[in-house]
């Protein structure tokens, strides 16, 4: 009889101390699998926590790094202005952060403020709207407005990038620049053309970037993509800085005029969600 009962029973699975231990602990954190990387975040981590410059002595002995190891990771930090040297050999954060801080506070404040608003211009447009920030030298789209039927097929998805001076997005933080900036853009780029109709001489990009000043919005005239034009207005924010541009995009023949007011009283609106007061007359 108990041999039959040892032939039918279950068995009960047993488990060791070591592995209900293993069970009922959280799951590890991620960790950086890349050393430089991690170390670089650390020296970063550092100097964010002090309010005043380190020395490298200092920096090494708070994050556990080698001396010789330090210097050549902040040496790294510093030519990519994510750190700056000051004078006397210590160390502080470097502009770059807060650009890249700058960027991402931007896009985040503007694309939920913008969206809505970004759709009712489609439906009065029935084309692309486009929200654009500047990243360097460049323009990076960041949302848009559209659907199958506007007529032509996106040009640029969101997280696509363009040169200012292809763009009429772009166009819009030139013309915010004085003529050394402009100048200073122009040698870095070259102005380098899409189709045959892009601006690739500092004379031209000069007097349309006039234009844009005087009109106080901006054209793209099949300069990135043939058969597309653009219009765009800049949005502001409660400091009145240019912090994006608002663009419609269409299909050449169908881009009309009468859209420009309407365009500047939507892109008006999101500045003024922003906290942008209008100079009054």
């Amino acid at each position: 009889m108990e041999s039959a009962n040892a032939k039918t029973s279950t068995k009960t699975p047993s488990y060791t101390a070591e592995a209900v231990d293993r069970a009922r602990s959280p799951v590890p954190e991620p960790t950086i699998s890349i050393q430089v990387i991690e170390r670089a975040m650390r020296l970063l981590d550092t100097l964010a926590g002090e309010a005043e410059p380190m020395a490298l002595k200092d920096l090494a002995q708070a994050t556990g790094l080698h001396t010789s190891t330090t210097h050549r990771i902040l040496n790294d930090l510093v030519v990519g202005r994510y750190v700056e040297r000051v004078d006397s050999g210590m160390y502080r954060l470097g502009m770059r952060l807060l650009e890249l801080g700058s960027l991402v506070k931007a896009r985040l404040n503007v694309r939920s403020v913008a969206l809505e608003h970004m759709r009712e211009l489609h439906k009065v447009t029935g084309q692309t709207v486009n929200l654009a920030l500047r990243q360097g030298d460049e323009i990076v789209y960041v949302e848009r407005a559209w659907n199958e039927y506007s007529g032509m097929q996106v040009v640029r998805a969101i997280g696509g990038h363009a040169p200012l001076h292809l763009t009429s997005s772009g166009k819009l933080f030139l013309s915010a620049w004085d003529t050394a900036q402009v100048r200073a853009y122009v040698l870095r780029t070259g102005l380098a053309a899409n189709t045959r109709n892009s601006i690739t001489r500092y004379e031209d990009l000069d007097r349309e970037l006039a234009l844009v000043r005087r009109h106080g919005y901006a054209r793209d005239n099949e300069e990135l993509e043939l058969g597309v034009r653009c219009i765009a207005v800049g949005i502001h924010d409660e400091g009145g800085e240019l912090v994006a541009g608002l663009s419609v995009s269409a299909p050449a023949d169908r881009l009309h005029d009468s859209w420009i007011p309407v365009l500047q009283e939507v892109a008006g609106r999101i500045s003024v969600a922003l906290g942008y007061e209008p100079m009054s007359d």
